[in-house]
C-alpha cells in the first residue's frame, strides 16, 4: 500500500467515525458511486476480475442503504427507496455479467438523484439534531 492509499484508508475511516447517521448515508451514497465509476474504467481495461469485486462492493453498499430503511417513521417513502435499491442491485448484477457500461451509468444516475435529495435535507437533519440535544 503506498502512502497516498494509506492516507486515503485513514481519512475515511476519520471520516467514518465522525459521521452522524445522516452523514453516514452520505459517505455510502459517494462510495457506491465512486465503486460503480471505477468498475466502469475496470471494463474498459477489460479488467474483468476487478470490475466484479467493485461492483460486489456497490451492491454491499446499497444493501447497507436499505438496512437502514426506516420503514415505520419513512412509510411509503421507504418503501419506493426499498423498491429502487433492489432494482439497483439487480440492474448492477446484470450490468456485470453483461459489462454493460450503459446498465451502470443508469444506476449512476439513479443513486445520483436520491443522494442529491438526501444531500439536500442536511441542514433540516442537522438542526433537528441540535434542537434534540
Amino acid at each position: 500500500m503506498n502512502g497516498l492509499q494509506a492516507y486515503q484508508r485513514v481519512n475515511t475511516q476519520t471520516s467514518i467515525t465522525d459521521a452522524d447517521p445522516h452523514k453516514l448515508i452520505q459517505l455510502l451514497y459517494n462510495g457506491a458511486i465512486e465503486r460503480i465509476n471505477m468498475a466502469k474504467s475496470k471494463i474498459q481495461a477489460k479488467d474483468y476480475a476487478a470490475k466484479g469485486q467493485l461492483l460486489n462492493k456497490a451492491i454491499e453498499i446499497i444493501g447497507g442503504l436499505r438496512a437502514f430503511l426506516d420503514f415505520e417513521k419513512g412509510g411509503d417513502l421507504a418503501a419506493r427507496l426499498e423498491g429502487l435499491y433492489d432494482y439497483m442491485e439487480r440492474t448492477l448484477l446484470e450490468a456485470s455479467a453483461k459489462n454493460d457500461v450503459a446498465k451502470l451509468d443508469e444506476v449512476l444516475n439513479l443513486l445520483r438523484s436520491v443522494k442529491d435529495g438526501w444531500d439536500g435535507i442536511r441542514e433540516e437533519v442537522v438542526s433537528q439534531q441540535q434542537a434534540a440535544v
